[in-house]
């Protein structure tokens, strides 16, 4: 059995989430207070963060690193690319994302001095995102993959981080709604969650 240890509010535990839901696995979430986490958390994770993927003798950390793992294990329906230059690619692009949006949602979740810094950063680069969605369903074409699941817990957490995006994001916004109108999405979401979006 497939035991994911999962932050009710934390945006990366939401992609694995998600992942598990889209592939329609037998799984098992262990909800993980963030601010008050069992010792075993730092036990088979030595970063002591969520999420963490354990199966058998197995422990997997770090959200991207879980969702390959599902993906290649469970490859239906397949969520990266099949051909490997598209998949460098698509790593690549997730690489991109990492170092210029996602890392400054620490600042926005623990809402220290630089949040409002980090803010305007994750809204430029969302803003500047936009266009790819007049042209196109999903990041990588016409199907969900990887990366739609890597920006849906960002998109859904808009509200909760105080992100205005403006009318120039709007093709990014309706893509946002396709991604949350998904039952992996939909089922994937916690209590907590669900009541961060306006």
């Amino acid at each position: 059995m497939m035991n994911l240890y999962s932050g009710t509010v934390c945006p990366f535990s939401h992609r694995c989430r998600i992942v598990l839901y889209e592939k329609g696995m037998d799984f098992t979430v262990i909800d993980v207070d963030l601010f008050n986490k069992p010792e075993d958390i730092a036990v088979i994770n030595p970063y002591n963060r969520v999420p963490v993927l354990a199966e058998r003798d197995l422990v997997l950390y770090e959200p991207n690193i879980i969702n390959e793992y599902i993906d290649e294990r469970f490859p239906h329906p397949q969520m990266m690319p099949p051909d490997p230059i598209m998949r460098a690619k698509a790593r690549q692009f997730l690489f991109g994302m990492e170092q210029e949006i996602f890392c400054h949602l620490d600042a926005l979740e623990k809402n220290t001095k630089g949040a409002e810094k980090a803010r305007q950063h994750i809204r430029e680069r969302l803003i500047e995102f936009a266009p790819i969605f007049t042209k196109q369903k999903f990041i990588l074409g016409d199907e969900f993959s990887m990366l739609d699941v890597a920006i849906a817990p960002l998109l859904w957490r808009l509200d909760h981080y105080g992100i205005e995006l403006g009318k120039q994001a709007s093709p990014l916004m309706k893509y946002a709604e396709r991604i949350f109108s998904r039952q992996g999405f939909i089922d994937a979401l916690t209590p907590p969650e669900k009541i961060m979006r306006k």
